[in-house]
């Protein structure tokens, strides 16, 4: 978080036109705040199978990235879990606790590049795509796939483009528009309109798409495919009920969970919210 602070000084100290400005936006935009793993954290770590995978990294580095995945459980059915931006695997570890008094199952997590304790100073949602196709590739495809926030986003991004589905989709407080997402962070550290709109089209330019493809609606396109729990918060901050809502609005075969007590970054270790993830896992 310190380094995401110093960002956030750097761009107030810069006048408008300063060669260096749009350098920080991009900092701002895809530093991922790395926290220290703590205590118990470790302890369920240690509890782990690990492995070591790679992912390419296009856009930033230019060059193949370790990430680490954790294992816990040999049972016959996967669960894979994907964090959200500035997270880490264990930051599930509620979570994975109660995901492992389930019968017969494999619980899967792992830092995206970028995040947690994976190589990459910068992250993007590609590189959490990969990782999950690098690990689909490991353990084939997983019969659940739990998302977080930019995890959830991932985790639709990659049903589009491999068209491999799991039985079951859970994401939670899931991003839905990245655009509104980065603009809230410019304007947050004062970034001026016009600085906004270079950085947004310096962003389609480098991922020669448009931005407005990063809408979880434009990739939302195999509803029947795949038994769909969205799990959101009232008072989430980061993803917006609104737009939470217009989605759902739109995809009446999703089944919603709308919680009124917690945050973006706590619902993932809110004992509520998980009763109710495995009660879901449970049918």
């Amino acid at each position: 978080m310190k380094h995401l602070r110093n960002v956030i000084q750097s761009i107030h100290q810069q006048d408008d036109s300063s060669n260096d400005l749009q350098k920080l936006i991009w900092e701002l935009i895809c530093y991922s705040p790395k926290m220290p793993l703590r205590i118990y954290q470790q302890e369920l770590i240690g509890l782990s199978s690990q492995m070591q995978l790679q992912v390419y990294d296009h856009y930033f580095s230019k060059t193949e990235l370790n990430f680490p995945c954790f294992v816990w459980g040999k049972g016959s059915r996967t669960i894979l879990l994907i964090h959200g931006w500035g997270s880490k695997a264990l930051d599930f570890y509620d979570l994975i606790q109660a995901l492992l008094t389930l019968p017969d199952v494999k619980v899967i997590a792992f830092d995206a590049p970028g995040n947690g304790s994976a190589e990459g100073d910068l992250s993007n949602l590609f590189l959490f795509v990969e990782a999950v196709k690098a690990i689909q590739k490991v353990y084939g495809i997983p019969e659940v796939i739990i998302g977080h926030s930019l995890g959830g986003m991932a985790a639709v991004r990659v049903m589009q483009e491999t068209r491999d589905y799991p039985k079951q989709l859970i994401t939670i407080a899931p991003l839905i528009n990245l655009k509104e997402n980065f603009i809230g962070s410019m304007k947050y550290a004062g970034v001026s309109y016009e600085n906004q709109q270079v950085f947004l089209d310096d962003f389609e330019a480098l991922y020669a798409q448009s931005i407005n493809n990063f809408h979880i609606e434009e990739m939302y396109d195999f509803a029947d495919e795949v038994k769909h729990t969205l799990i959101y918060e009232q008072n989430d901050t980061v993803t917006p009920v609104a737009d939470i809502e217009e989605f759902l609005g739109n995809h009446p075969e999703v089944s919603p969970i709308k919680n009124d007590h917690t945050n973006h970054a706590k619902i993932i270790s809110d004992a509520d919210v998980i009763a109710k993830i495995i009660e879901q896992l449970k049918v």
